[in-house]
């Protein structure tokens, strides 16, 4: 008897020994996040977005690239309306393209570095390894933190990140509000450490021209080498499209050589003459876009159809605790004056953030421009008006 009970205690610590030997805590595991963001070179992901912030979700197909030293690519698809936009970063700077409206924006930019986004590996493990008040769970195939959101947002609180065991994948991330309601929900489908990409993958006008064509193959490594510099085979033109735009979020957008000088109503107060406007009507394949969201105290004051070099054009005032204009058109060939401006994530798109005291955001989606421009207006206001249109179409 005295004997059993000797076994039965040595099967016991070795059981013991054995399952301590493997399992890590969340020390170990942060350390070994640490290692691997050290030695990354490049990695090649994709998966859907799910933004659940008005009454139905909406998806994206999410494709993400990343090769060393500061090259990115990420491709944002509207499950829905098959519309693709995609912000792309190499030597040349950050550049915003929109390829079925023929369209680039460009900045010189040290971005993604200073803004983190939740498709991204880096700013995923950042949240963890930065946050001391992490909480750690070991599940059957996955470990999960949960962390504090770090998205330049107060309506993202919180975020869980799944993990793989095997190599330390992300598998999916769930980002929250200050209620635990569940805002952004993303689940890779692939994701692979060392992925190599064709030379031009990062080039600009190469990802114009292949999202036109439908090619997706232009980074899936079919020629077996690293991305490298676009100027190293080439010489690097500026940016611009097949009908001669040059869209650069440094110095404007430029169109066609008849329409130079053609003026940003939002600017209209700093000494321009005013465009004229009317009352608004129908117009074929353009419509009235209102935000479905409201700051709290401000109310819609009019809108009006802003006749611009003969361009359809809508203007929205809003008046209250914040005074704002909401602008809206389907540009064509023609010049919009941009300040020097920043990328700024919205979700769904990326914007661009421009002016001082009077602050104008300015985003392309579904063939449309819209901006936002106010004096009070808070970004992160903003940007919660511009998520709130993008479900909805022109009344």
């Amino acid at each position: 008897m005295r004997r059993i009970s000797w076994m039965l205690t040595m099967v016991l610590v070795l059981s013991a020994l054995l399952a301590a030997c493997g399992k890590k805590d969340a020390a170990a595991v942060v350390k070994d996040l640490n290692e691997v963001v050290g030695e990354m070179e490049s990695y090649q992901g994709a998966g859907v977005m799910t933004l659940h912030t008005g009454d139905t979700p909406q998806q994206y197909k999410v494709e993400v690239w990343h090769q060393k030293p500061s090259y990115y690519r990420i491709a944002l698809t509207n499950a829905k309306k098959d519309v693709t936009q995609i912000v792309l970063r190499n030597d040349e700077g950050v550049f915003v393209l929109t390829p079925s409206q023929n369209k680039s924006f460009r900045f010189q930019s040290n971005w993604p570095d200073n803004q983190g986004q939740v498709y991204l590996y880096e700013t995923l493990i950042r949240s963890i390894t930065g946050d001391s008040t992490r909480q750690f769970v070991d599940e059957k195939d996955s470990y999960v933190f949960d962390v504090a959101a770090n998205y330049n947002t107060h309506a993202l609180v919180r975020q869980k990140i799944w993990l793989n065991k095997a190599d330390y994948a992300p598998k999916q991330v769930e980002v929250s509000d200050s209620n635990a309601n569940v805002v952004v929900d993303v689940k890779f489908d692939n994701f692979k450490f060392g992925a190599e990409f064709g030379k031009d993958a990062f080039d600009m006008q190469r990802n114009m021209t292949a999202a036109t064509e439908g090619n997706g193959n232009i980074g899936a490594g079919s020629e077996g080498t690293p991305a490298k510099d676009p100027q190293s085979s080439t010489e690097q033109q500026p940016a611009s499209d097949s009908s001669g735009e040059v869209s650069d979020g440094q110095t404007g957008i430029s169109g066609s050589d008849e329409q130079e000088g053609a003026q940003d109503p939002a600017s209209a107060d700093q000494g321009a003459e005013e465009p004229t406007m009317t009352a608004p009507e129908e117009s074929e394949g353009f419509g009235v876009v209102e935000p479905t969201y409201v700051p709290e105290g401000v109310k819609l004051k009019d809108d009006q159809i802003v006749e611009e070099s003969g361009n359809y054009s809508v203007l929205l005032r809003y008046e209250g605790m914040y005074n704002y204009t909401i602008f809206e058109a389907r540009p064509q060939d023609r010049a919009v004056s941009l300040a020097p401006s920043r990328v700024v994530d919205l979700g769904f798109t990326w914007g661009m953030m421009s002016g001082d005291a009077l602050q104008t955001l300015t985003w392309m989606y579904d063939g449309i421009e819209y901006r936002i421009t106010s004096a009070d207006l808070p970004e992160n206001e903003m940007k919660q008006i511009a998520l709130s249109m993008q479900e909805q179409s022109g009344k």
